[in-house]
């Protein structure tokens, strides 16, 4: 079993944007992130959680988010979706419905438990994946960390 805590950011809305995430297992933390030159908050928040899930070989994940959208997507509205042809209650079509589609893609034979942990609330890890994130979004790279748990501040 594996944990991944994931954040995104963008400055502007749309604008630059930046993901992180951290993925910790047994012994091991990998901190990720990346950047985009134009995209949306929730654009990113999705990328995070992809690009953890696709480097996870694990089948048991557990999830930590700090964005609803992520989380409610997941949990409760991608199936519906599916079953409209990717339209919503509405009727109109899904906005960012790659990044869903990729999303299902890395969580297939995987069993995610998504948890929504609250933004800017003093949770450490989900504190670091803000600071990844947001410092690729100001077209920063971050000292990113791979390596030991013992060595992981």
């Amino acid at each position: 079993m594996i944990t991944i805590y994931t954040d995104g950011s963008s400055r502007g809305n749309p604008g630059p944007g930046g993901w992180g995430a951290i993925i910790l297992r047994d012994n091991e933390v990998q901190e990720l992130g990346g950047r985009e030159a134009h995209t949306t908050n929730n654009r990113m928040e999705l990328t995070a959680t992809i690009k953890a899930l696709e480097l996870s070989s694990e089948s048991e994940i557990t999830v930590f988010t700090d964005s609803e959208y992520v989380m409610k997507g997941m949990k409760e509205w991608i199936k519906k979706w599916q079953e409209k042809g990717w339209k919503t209650a509405n009727k109109k079509p899904v906005l960012n419905q790659d990044l869903w589609q990729k999303l299902l893609e890395a969580s297939t034979d995987k069993n995610v438990d998504w948890k929504y942990v609250a933004g800017h609330s003093g949770v450490p890890l989900n504190e670091r994946a803000d600071e990844i994130a947001t410092t690729f979004a100001d077209g920063l790279k971050p000292k990113l960390f791979h390596g030991p748990k013992v060595k992981y501040k």
